[in-house]
């Protein structure tokens, strides 16, 4: 299975949230998966990367002309798909994926979650997109959706809707079934 993994590409964050890239990458390499990933270095990329990588997975970054001209761009991909925007790079990574893990992340990540979830809904594609909700990061997104359903901006039943989990064992298990 192909799982594209939106994250963090930030540093300065703290160890937990790091610990989880280690683990979600090292479960995709173990279990046989392709990581399909931003491309860059950088905070959970990094890490998730490095770790599929060193347990054996296949990686496929997908990675902005601009962040390669950053300096930007990783070094351990069996694939590197250069594109020449964001635009472009949320397509690419939702076409090459069977599954889409969202860790948390910034405004990239929310970005390309809001991407998979509005072309899902309007029939794009019909890939799952798991959303680690690890401690409440995502409870305000949550809660979001919420209001727009209570204000009748969203319908209440969905014929795609986000997989939001608490931990990475919940969406592990998903993608295992």
């Amino acid at each position: 299975m192909k799982i594209a993994v939106y994250c963090s590409a930030k540093d300065a964050i703290a160890e937990e949230y790091l610990r989880i890239g280690d683990a979600v990458g090292r479960w995709i390499g173990e279990a046989g998966n392709t990581l399909v990933y931003g491309g860059a270095t950088g905070g959970l990329m990094s890490r998730v990367s490095k770790a599929a990588k060193q347990a054996g997975a296949t990686v496929i970054g997908v990675i902005p002309t601009r962040i390669i001209a950053a300096g930007r761009k990783a070094d351990n991909c069996d694939r590197l798909i250069e594109v020449s925007s964001m635009s472009e790079r949320k397509q690419r990574m939702r076409d090459e994926a069977d599954a889409i893990v969202c860790l948390p992340g910034s405004y990239g990540t929310l970005d390309e979650m809001m991407d998979a979830m509005s072309s899902g809904i309007v029939g794009e594609h019909h890939k799952p997109v798991y959303v680690l909700n690890y401690k409440g990061f995502y409870e305000p997104l949550k809660q979001q959706i919420a209001r727009m359903i209570a204000l009748q901006f969203i319908p209440k039943t969905q014929s795609f809707e986000l997989n939001f989990r608490d931990s990475w064992d919940e969406i592990r298990e998903q993608l295992q079934g």
